[in-house]
């Protein structure tokens, strides 16, 4: 974490790895976890590790996860993707360029971000369905 610019470095899948902007919050957040984490030397990489210092393993991520969002949420699917996938389709429909969610999301063909797009097509339409004298 590099607290001075407001970001991270995330190791994603196949070791891909990308710098990802944060808030002043997660920073603060993150700091404060850092201060508190079980492990505080270097012999567990991880960001994120058990009450023992051993790394989070991903069932563990998808548990939390699906257990937090069902207090939230009826949406069948409950999983660390969805809030990925949500993510992204909120930056679209907020304007966000589809290069750079493609960059957020650490994605190496603009294919794999156009998925994210359909959204932003509907909302397309009703925009054009409510402004258009000719719709």
């Amino acid at each position: 974490m590099d607290g001075s610019y407001r970001q991270i470095k995330v190791l994603g899948k196949g070791n891909k790895e990308r710098i990802l902007p944060i808030s002043n919050e997660l920073k603060e957040d993150l700091q404060l976890y850092m201060e508190e984490k079980p492990i505080k030397d270097n012999s567990v990489p991880n960001l994120f590790v058990t009450e023992k210092g051993k790394p989070l393993q991903p069932r563990s991520v998808y548990a939390f996860v699906k257990k937090h969002l069902s207090s939230v949420t009826t949406v069948q699917k409950r999983s660390p993707h969805i809030l990925r996938h949500s993510f992204a389709t909120h930056l679209m429909n907020n304007g966000a360029d589809l290069n750079a969610v493609k960059e957020l999301l650490g994605h190496s063909s603009l294919a794999a971000t156009q998925v994210y797009t359909h959204n932003t097509i509907e909302k397309l339409k009703d925009i054009h369905k409510k402004a258009h004298p000719k719709a």
